[in-house]
């Protein structure tokens, strides 16, 4: 297993072969031409240049690209990295790809303190980045709730999806989404006057009694009667 001992920002290709392996350092993986195949445990994913993948250490990996590729790879020794990382597929946003082209210019000018600086800033944001499938939970919390659509987003295998969403977030998929509608619930009963109705179907439920229902079980009084003890 290699040991790296300094950041590593260069251009790669892949063969059509499969190859498996781990490595003692973190691993950034920004496809420019192509595609690669990755499978890791409990994870299929084709990643293409609207994305890039970080491997955590230590991560063992099957990887090849059927097509003509190349890809833009950060190779980071651990002491770049947070402690407890996890894989992480990122979406290529405006912020990310400005990241991917400085780290482009990197690779060609090797500058090694450059490439340090940018890449402590880019781990940094390892800590504080949502997954994709939780971002998604944040925006449709207010329709029906499918757990294989949140385990599709992050390429997991359903079965193991709900283990590794607790184990980021402390919670299940489906506790997370109780409170993303309570909260919203709250904000709606004490900034509004909207009818209950209307409040129930903001928020995801079919009717308004299933909404007091919910409501009371989780809060233990009625919403008619949480807005009138906080409005006083």
């Amino acid at each position: 297993m290699t040991v790296l001992n300094q950041v590593i920002c260069e251009k790669r290709s892949y063969r059509r072969e499969f190859t498996s392996h781990q490595h003692e350092f973190g691993q950034f993986l920004f496809p420019l031409v192509g595609s690669l195949d990755i499978h890791t445990k409990n994870q299929d994913l084709v990643l293409k240049p609207d994305s890039c993948f970080y491997l955590p250490p230590d991560l063992n990996h099957l990887y090849r690209s059927k097509e003509r590729n190349e890809f833009l790879i950060l190779d980071i020794p651990k002491n770049f990295i947070p402690h407890q990382t996890d894989r992480m597929l990122v979406h290529i946003d405006e912020q990310w790809s400005a990241i991917r082209s400085l780290l482009v210019e990197e690779s060609r000018r090797r500058d090694s303190n450059a490439l340090n600086d940018l890449t402590r800033y880019i781990t940094s944001k390892l800590e504080i980045s949502l997954p994709t499938s939780i971002i998604y939970l944040h925006e449709n919390f207010k329709k029906p709730f499918r757990l294989e659509k949140l385990a599709e987003i992050e390429h997991y295998h359903p079965t193991y999806y709900s283990t590794w969403f607790k184990q980021k977030t402390g919670k299940s998929p489906k506790q997370y989404l109780s409170d993303l509608r309570m909260k919203e619930a709250k904000t709606l009963l004490l900034q509004t006057d909207w009818t209950m109705t209307r409040i129930s179907e903001e928020i995801g439920f079919d009717n308004s009694s299933s909404f007091t229902r919910w409501f009371v079980k989780q809060e233990g009084i009625s919403p008619i009667r949480y807005r009138y003890l906080k409005n006083g």
